[in-house]
C-alpha cells in the first residue's frame, strides 16, 4: 500500500488560520520521522489565503511529502452525528496523517445505521473516523492516552488544561456520561456532545 503522501487540514475562519503552530509542528515532525527531511517549513510563510476566501469557515487541505503536492480550499459544513458504532481493529496504525485511509474507510463502512464510529484497538478506545474523542465522568473530560492520531486540536486542549489523558478501555465507557468529538475543524465549544448511550 502506497503511503507516499501525508496531509494537514487547517481551519480558517475570518481569514485566520487556527492552531497553525500545532499543524506546523506535526508536519515538520512527520517529514523528519517518515522521510528524514531536516528542513523546517514555516507554514505562515507558505500559506497564502486567496481573495476568494471570505470570513466564513473554510477548510485548507495541504498534501505533502518532500514538497507540497496539492492544496485545496473549501467551505466547511459541520457533520450531523447522533449515533456512534463501536468497531474493532487490533493492528490498525495511523500515527501519521496519511492520505491513504483505506483501513479507516473499511472500518467506517461497518457503521450500519450510525453516523460515526468509535475504534477499539486491543480493548482500548482510540478515535472516531474523523475526530479525536473525550469522555466526561461528571467532573472532568478525559481523552484516550493512545489515540490513532494525536490531533492538533487535541494537543491544544491538553496544553490548555481543558481535557486530560487517560487509558480508557471499552469496559470503562459505562463510567462516563458524555462523549465529545472534535478535530482541527471543530473547536471544543462547537464539538458534538452526546450522551454515552449514543455509542452502540
Amino acid at each position: 500500500m502506497s503511503r507516499t503522501l501525508c496531509f494537514e487540514t487547517i481551519c480558517c475562519e475570518n481569514r485566520e488560520l487556527k492552531n497553525l503552530s500545532y499543524h506546523e509542528a506535526r508536519l515538520n515532525r512527520t517529514r523528519h520521522e517518515l522521510w528524514g527531511y531536516s528542513d523546517y517549513w514555516n507554514l505562515s510563510e507558505r500559506i497564502v489565503i486567496p481573495d476568494s476566501v471570505d470570513n466564513a469557515l473554510y477548510k485548507y487541505r495541504l498534501s505533502y511529502n518532500k514538497e507540497i503536492e496539492a492544496i485545496k480550499w473549501e467551505p466547511y459544513t459541520p457533520r450531523t452525528i447522533q449515533k456512534i458504532r463501536r468497531v474493532y481493529h487490533d493492528t490498525i496504525d495511523y500515527r501519521y496523517k496519511y492520505e491513504d485511509r483505506n483501513e479507516l474507510n473499511t472500518l467506517f463502512a461497518q457503521r450500519k445505521d450510525a453516523d460515526e464510529i468509535l475504534i477499539i484497538r486491543n480493548g482500548l478506545v482510540t478515535d472516531s473516523f474523523y475526530c479525536n474523542v473525550a469522555f466526561y465522568n461528571g467532573n472532568d473530560w478525559f481523552t484516550p492516552r493512545s489515540p490513532l492520531l494525536p490531533g492538533t486540536q487535541r494537543a491544544f486542549l491538553l496544553d490548555s488544561g481543558v481535557i486530560r489523558e487517560a487509558d480508557i478501555r471499552e469496559s470503562d465507557l459505562r463510567e462516563y456520561s458524555k462523549v465529545k468529538l472534535f478535530n482541527a475543524m471543530v473547536g471544543w465549544e462547537d464539538a458534538v456532545e452526546l450522551g454515552i448511550e449514543s455509542i452502540a
